[in-house]
């Protein structure tokens, strides 16, 4: 292996864009082209897709973009804090947007902000605020991008989307990239009163593409075609396994068979075990079962289960919907997750020791 760089070009933490990124154009061009049409069809996509997946890092990449439109204002905001007063603190904490409000008569001294404007009422209600702080950005030519990353149901997400609606209804700039988990997206879509979410469009972090991952491991290490395939089909298009399993690699100077067993663990200890917990009893039940199995037919599964059918199919398409198993072949489910499978039998066994 040539290296070209002293620096490991992978990285194992979370949500960091490394500098070895296999890009989603298609899905970044989709939602681009869409936020800067004349007239959006879509002012909210919701990004989901299994732990490692690569949905903060995907979600960066598009509010990296539009940084650096003139015309874009970027906030990014936390569901463990009041949302509307924090998105109303950072729009007014800006030089140029302050000027602007002043501008437009916002007055929100109120509200500890310090943006007094003289001859203009103080606004006391937060849901007003934000709306005459968005009039005045529209009135400037100027959208608001605002990014929750990991949503987790809150009464402040709630109360957020909910005067989000209000702000969509009025046709003020504002747009919404979330990212989260099968199960957070799906409760929130399902909450009542937020009907406008289940029009939201979702992306699901599907697997990475093996051609893309086989040519990044070749020119990086400088392997053999063969070996570099080798790689990238250990990986399953795993993201997180991409990054992990590429570090360890130039650890061992690109020997990637040693790298294995290093990768392994890390993704046992920092994303498994992480994904394993966040499951039901009867999903683990049936994951075991999938671990268990030698053909990866329905069938036997069930059969190893002594589940019906009927009891069955609702948590194999629970776990599909969690980016956990493919049931792309008919009759068949397969894990996503390289050696997940082995994963859960040596984790089984810890369990069952202590």
């Amino acid at each position: 292996m040539t290296r070209t760089t002293r620096q490991n070009p992978y990285t194992l933490v979370f949500g960091r864009e490394p500098d070895q990124l296999i890009q989603r154009k298609n899905s970044a061009e989709m939602i681009i082209d869409t936020f800067t049409a004349d007239i959006p069809s879509q002012q909210v996509y919701m990004i989901t897709g299994i732990r490692g997946s690569g949905k903060t890092v995907f979600m960066s990449s598009i509010a990296e973009y539009f940084q650096k439109q003139d015309d874009f204002v970027i906030a990014e905001l936390s569901t463990e804090a009041d949302m509307l007063r924090s998105l109303a603190a950072k729009l007014s904490s800006q030089d140029k947007l302050a000027r602007l409000f002043q501008t437009s008569k916002i007055n929100l001294s109120l509200f500890g902000f310090g943006l007094e404007v003289s001859g203009a009422a103080p606004i006391a209600d937060m849901e007003t605020a934000l709306e005459k702080m968005l009039d005045s950005l529209k009135g400037h030519g100027k959208k608001l991008l605002i990014c929750i990353d990991e949503v987790m149901p809150s009464d402040y997400l709630r109360t957020f989307c909910s005067s989000f609606q209000i702000f969509v209804r009025e046709k003020l700039p504002v747009f919404l990239l979330l990212t989260g988990l099968y199960e957070n997206i799906e409760a929130l879509q399902n909450t009542p009163n937020l009907t406008f979410l289940y029009r939201a469009t979702r992306i699901n972090m599907m697997p990475l593409n093996q051609f893309t991952i086989t040519d990044n491991y070749q020119k990086i290490f400088d392997l053999s075609p063969e070996d570099a395939a080798a790689m990238a089909k250990w990986t399953m298009g795993y993201s997180f396994a991409f990054q992990v399993l590429g570090y360890y690699t130039w650890q061992y100077d690109g020997d990637y068979q040693k790298a294995i067993p290093d990768a392994f663990n890390y993704l046992s200890e920092y994303s498994y075990i992480k994904i394993w917990s966040g499951l039901s009893a009867k999903d683990q039940q049936l994951a075991e079962a999938v671990s268990k199995s030698r053909t990866n037919k329905n069938k036997e599964i069930r059969e190893i289960l002594a589940w019906t059918s009927d009891q069955y199919n609702p948590y194999r398409m629970r776990l599909i919907r969690k980016g956990i198993l493919n049931g792309d072949k008919y009759g068949y489910v397969y894990f996503t997750l390289p050696e997940f499978g082995r994963f859960i039998s040596v984790y089984s066994d810890m369990l069952n020791v202590e």
